[in-house]
């Protein structure tokens, strides 16, 4: 008890002695290093950096939204930019330098290599969470294997949600934090419309039911289809 007394104590001073309302700057000036405070955190982080850290660095009745939106104009004819992601923001640079960056250092390739199948598994527990192995074998009318789920989950995409309330109590499946950065989303709100993909074409929920989609079978001698995700799946999940 004694020794959280003291951090707690410890933070209250450290943010005594910074000023984060800068009173003593007229108002451009202050605004201004709210917003170099702003990008210099953002910069130096490697996961996106949320509402509530910014807060820590600027004055209280300062609008986050206001200084990233001024930072992002500034950064409008650069070649990366300000983005909002898994619940924070983020610099990450432009699509159009991909090739550029891949020529000149190599890599650019997407963090997590993942199969037609993986995605497609991926893309139903992210609409329909939390869903359990069996409700998604259901869905698809094929089981999906424990490797599939294994693999999702080794690569953190997915993680256990609540037990389901059916017989036998199986675990659900949810998408993770590394989902929303892996496919660029702040929030899974940020899905496409269900229906705008079937319109498109690019997903049949007809034939998802009819098992038309080539999935890892358990106790099957039909392997995981191994090819590269379908690009324009993959690119309907991209913001």
């Amino acid at each position: 008890m004694a020794e959280a007394a003291r951090k707690r104590r410890g933070r209250a001073d450290e943010d005594a002695l910074f000023d984060r309302q800068l009173d003593h700057l007229p108002p451009e000036a202050r605004w201004r290093e709210w917003m170099n405070r702003v990008e210099a955190t953002i910069f130096a982080a490697s996961e996106p950096v949320g509402r509530e850290a910014l807060a820590k660095i600027v004055g209280k009745s300062c609008s986050i939204d206001l200084l990233i939106d001024d930072i992002r104009e500034e950064l409008r004819g650069r070649p990366y930019d300000l983005v909002s992601v898994a619940g924070g923001w983020k610099h990450l640079t432009r699509p159009a330098y991909a090739d550029a960056i891949r020529a000149a250092v190599g890599g650019g390739e997407t963090k997590t290599n993942l199969t037609q199948s993986d995605v497609l598994v991926l893309m139903c527990i992210a609409y329909f969470q939390p869903i359990t192995r069996g409700e998604l074998s259901s869905f698809f009318g094929k089981e999906v294997s424990r490797d599939l789920i294994g693999h999702l989950r080794g690569a953190k995409l997915i993680a256990s949600g609540p037990r389901s309330p059916t017989p036998g109590a199986p675990y659900t499946y949810v998408t993770t934090k590394e989902f929303l950065l892996e496919f660029g989303l702040d929030t899974l709100r940020d899905l496409p419309d269900f229906e705008a993909l079937e319109d498109a074409g690019l997903l049949s929920k007809e034939k998802l039911l009819a098992g038309d989609i080539p999935l890892g079978l358990v106790g099957s001698e039909e392997a995981i289809d191994e090819e590269e995700p379908e690009a324009d799946v993959v690119e309907a999940l991209l913001p």
